[in-house]
């Protein structure tokens, strides 16, 4: 028998949705002599692996079974959200099923051992689309399995490319990784490798080199199945397979990036990452993308202070393993060119503690009850926080909020493009949703009313469209503002206070399923721009200190408000706000924790069913005008 004959045996491939059914035994298979011991669960199998017994769901496939006691079948073409292919044939695996008499159906016990036997089928199954079953034997180590995964090695490293110097996956390679653990060590192959084409543009976000390619149709798979937009395939045959996209079609989804996370050699590569750094340079911090209220999972990877991109970390309860593109690129705002980097008073540059000070001049200088507050939706648990203290500290200035609503796609991008929304309602920073459109018109009013004379803006741009302000209405307060960006807002300002974006700070988000996720700081912000719990805390300071200047200017109130973090500010978040009371900052898992949304269920969120998540009022939400004006009041936090 031929090494492909027993590497690819001719019999139906398993289905991956439902249980393989196996083989009748036949009394000239070789056969084991152990027992299994049912679990008491009727939604758990056992089954034995490698000699070791494991209680795993119905349903389960033999490599997440294996990966369970930590065994490695190695595989390609296998993506745990993704439907079963059967491809790359690297998972094959001896498989074993108790005796049973034919007619009887009565166990076959050997009676040397008094324990049943076990009737092996002759030639390797695949792991992925084999699903366990009561009883099942699983061998991954025999010499016919190892003998497999060389001659599946040798097979797809024939017109494999030496590339590894030069290729974007080297150091997060499956292919490498494979070939060095199953492989043969060395390549009797010495005929002409096949030339397929090179840089291939496939879309405005990949680029292919198809030679690299090992047809493991992962790509094919996630587009059709996850994106919704069932735009690649493979053409020609055997060693000519090449895959493309269909005419006149090309790859311009929100997720074509994803394509490029799932490859598991070098074939898809990100047009932006392209050639840009080697991957074990990089240093990984966890975070959260800030595009939406989905508050997806995601890791930046940075050297020496500069991001380089932005791939997704799994959280199967908010976003499994996948990111928007969109949200990839959040990251050139760090060293985009309008970013902020010094203070500004009256529109000349300063330092930032002349400019706190004149900050703290301007509100010692207001008329009571004549100062508002625009929060942000963008701004941190923490932030929001202080936020609501700064207010209380000027004697409960009136707080509003932006609203920002765009088109949800259904998946990872939420209709509601602020990342902290639920934050503000949490904290008690805000006790009604704000309105869809022309957010601040309330506060315009008051302000060409002559009630309200200062604004202290937190991270927003007031003349933006959803906000609603005009630049005539700016002109008529004083307006202090705290941004990472230049606006119309910083440029009609009496005191601009740079501040950090997410990447380099940390903090907290509740997404929109109530779910509060921490993210870390992954690179230092620019010299001479303050943390934003920092800044905060020396505007409460000099809030506090009201119409006494040396209060505020002594050194022991800038020392508190230099060293307040994150942690710090968790010390007094948690004893304030119940809904937090059983966590600190530190004690937050990476996937977050589910808080409990029920006192604001019924309020008509802009999200609509995506997914892991399904609105706890779609009805009333459906049935709302669109584009209301105003929204329903919330509960009152503590």
């Amino acid at each position: 028998m031929s090494n492909a004959q027993s590497i690819f045996p001719r019999f139906p491939l398993p289905h991956a949705t439902a249980p393989s059914r196996p083989s009748r035994p036949r009394n000239n298979l070789n056969q084991s002599k152990t027992a299994m011991i049912q679990p008491a669960n009727p939604d758990l199998v056992t089954v034995n692996i490698d000699g070791r017994e494991i209680a795993v769901p119905k349903g389960t496939n033999v490599i997440e079974a294996s990966r369970k006691l930590s065994i490695d079948i190695p595989h390609y073409c296998y993506h745990e959200k993704l439907s079963v292919a059967g491809n790359c044939r690297m998972c094959l695996i001896e498989m074993g099923m108790p005796a049973v008499d034919p007619a009887t159906k009565a166990p076959i016990i050997d009676e040397a051992t008094g324990k049943q036997k076990i009737n092996w089928i002759p030639k390797p199954v695949i792991g992925c689309g084999t699903n366990v079953s009561p009883g099942m034997h699983i061998r991954t180590t025999t010499p016919m399995v190892k003998d497999a995964r060389e001659s599946v090695m040798e097979f797809l490293l024939v017109n494999h490319p030496l590339d590894c110097p030069i290729c974007d996956q080297a150091g997060e390679c499956k292919l490498q990784e494979q070939a060095t653990g199953y492989g043969r060590g060395y390549s009797r192959y010495i005929e002409e490798k096949n030339v397929k084409p090179k840089r291939s543009v496939l879309g405005p976000h990949v680029t292919l080199d198809d030679e690299r390619c090992i047809l493991c149709s992962r790509c094919i798979r996630f587009s059709r199945e996850i994106a919704k937009d069932d735009v690649l395939g493979f053409t020609d045959r055997g060693s000519y397979s090449t895959l493309t996209c269909f005419p006149g079609r090309e790859l311009a989804n929100n997720y074509s990036l994803n394509t490029v996370d799932i490859c598991p050699v070098g074939a898809l590569t990100s047009t932006d990452f392209r050639f840009k750094m080697r991957v074990w340079f990089l240093k990984q911090t966890n975070s959260i993308c800030t595009e939406s209220s989905v508050g997806t999972n995601t890791v930046v990877w940075s050297r020496e202070g500069v991001i380089y991109r932005i791939t997704p970390r799994q959280n199967d309860g908010v976003n499994d393993t996948w990111m928007t593109d969109s949200g990839r690129m959040l990251y050139k705002q760090v060293l985009a060119p309008e970013r902020l980097k010094s203070a500004a008073v009256r529109g000349a540059a300063a330092s930032a503690e002349d400019a706190l000070r004149a900050a703290a001049e301007l509100l010692r200088a207001s008329e009571a009850g004549s100062i508002a507050i625009v929060g942000s939706g963008r701004s941190s648990v923490e932030e929001q926080f202080l936020t609501r203290k700064l207010a209380e500290a000027l004697g409960g200035a009136p707080v509003s909020l932006v609203s920002r609503v765009g088109e949800g796609d259904g998946l990872l991008l939420s209709a509601d493009r602020n990342p902290n929304l639920r934050g503000a309602l949490v904290t008690g920073l805000i006790q009604s949703l704000p309105p869809v459109t022309a957010s601040l018109a309330a506060l315009g009013a008051a302000i060409d009313a002559g009630k309200v004379k200062t604004v202290i803006s937190i991270g927003e741009d007031l003349t933006a469209a959803e906000a609603g302000l005009s630049a005539e209405q700016l002109a008529k307060v004083s307006l202090i503002t705290l941004g990472t960006h230049a606006s119309a807002t910083s440029a009609a300002a009496a005191v601009v206070l740079p501040t950090l974006t997410v990447f380099e700070k940390s903090g907290t988000f509740v997404n929109q399923q109530f779910r509060i996720q921490k993210f870390a700081k992954a690179v230092p912000g620019p010299e001479g721009v303050g943390d934003d719990l920092a800044t905060l805390s020396a505007l409460i300071a000099a809030a506090k200190a009201g119409a006494s200047a040396s209060e505020a200017d002594t050194p022991a109130a800038a020392a508190s408000a230099a060293s307040c973090d994150v942690h710090a500010v968790w010390a007094t978040l948690a004893a304030e706000v119940p809904a937090l009371g059983t966590m600190t900052y530190k004690t937050i898992p990476d996937d977050g924790l589910l808080l409990d949304g029920t006192p604001y269920a019924a309020l008509p969120f802009a999200e609509g069913e995506a997914l892991h998540y399904k609105p706890a009022c779609a009805a009333e939400t459906a049935a709302a005008p669109e584009g209301a004006e105003s929204r329903a009041k919330a509960p009152a936090a503590a």
